[in-house]
């Protein structure tokens, strides 16, 4: 089952100046419990195809499914509600708000999608648990480390019970140790609860836990593998 999907994405910048392409046609489909990692060099489109695969962005040319809806048609604020209710985001920088503890960063989303608090509650719990950060429940951002702020942003991105996730560099301030235990929550979360995830990311240490790598230039796919001998034997597809 395909929970995403893009036909002839084309995004174009600055079209009335000196226009920069960053995508140049893209077909992509991504199946429900993937593992993906989107690779490339630097302004080859990977954060590009990520913001416009998560509605956060419009493409020039194209168009793209989730769940089978057209979200390239969708107004901004039905765009914003389907967003809440379908897509987990997972950034570089972390993106908690940083007066907020750890469980409120967690329940914000569903605060905003009007979940009962008994829900609430027990959804956070169970979440960053998950994380191993039971123990920093009521710990604000600054009070953690890089590698903790990112397993929080993780816990957060799965408490609407997305269909997937999209990390964007998710390990590009974490240090090996940090990564490690990042993946590892990530790979048993893919392959014990399906929850499918799309990486766009220059870290070898992520390509290496992939099941599928799609590799951009210039704005295209130069090439699609899936990846029999991925180092996580619980993120391998057959």
């Amino acid at each position: 089952m395909n929970v995403i999907k893009t036909i002839g994405i084309k995004k174009t910048y600055n079209p009335d100046s000196v226009p920069v392409h960053a995508l140049n046609g893209v077909d992509l489909e991504i199946e429900e419990g993937e593992f993906t990692a989107i690779v490339g060099p630097s302004g080859s489109g990977k954060t590009t195809l990520l913001n416009i695969i998560g509605g956060l962005d419009h493409p020039t040319e194209g168009y793209v499914e989730v769940n089978g809806t057209d979200i390239s048609t969708l107004s901004d604020n039905r765009l914003i509600e389907f967003r809440k209710q379908h897509i987990g985001f997972v950034f570089q920088s972390y993106n908690l708000i940083p007066v907020l503890t750890a469980k409120e960063n967690v329940e914000f989303v569903m605060l905003l999608q009007n979940r009962p608090a008994a829900e609430r509650e027990q959804r956070t719990q169970e979440l960053l648990q998950a994380v191993g950060l039971a123990d920093k429940i009521d710990k604000r951002p600054s009070q953690l480390s890089g590698g903790q702020q990112q397993r929080v942003a993780v816990a957060r991105a799965l408490a609407p019970k997305p269909k997937f996730i999209l990390a964007d560099e998710p390990t590009a301030n974490l240090d090996s140790k940090s990564t490690a235990n990042l993946l590892d929550i990530m790979a048993r979360l893919n392959r014990e609860e399906k929850i499918t995830f799309v990486f766009s990311t220059h870290d070898q240490r992520v390509i290496d836990r992939a099941s599928r790598v799609i590799t951009l230039v210039d704005g295209k796919i130069d090439s699609d593998q899936r990846v029999q001998g991925s180092k996580d034997p619980g993120s391998q597809k057959s």
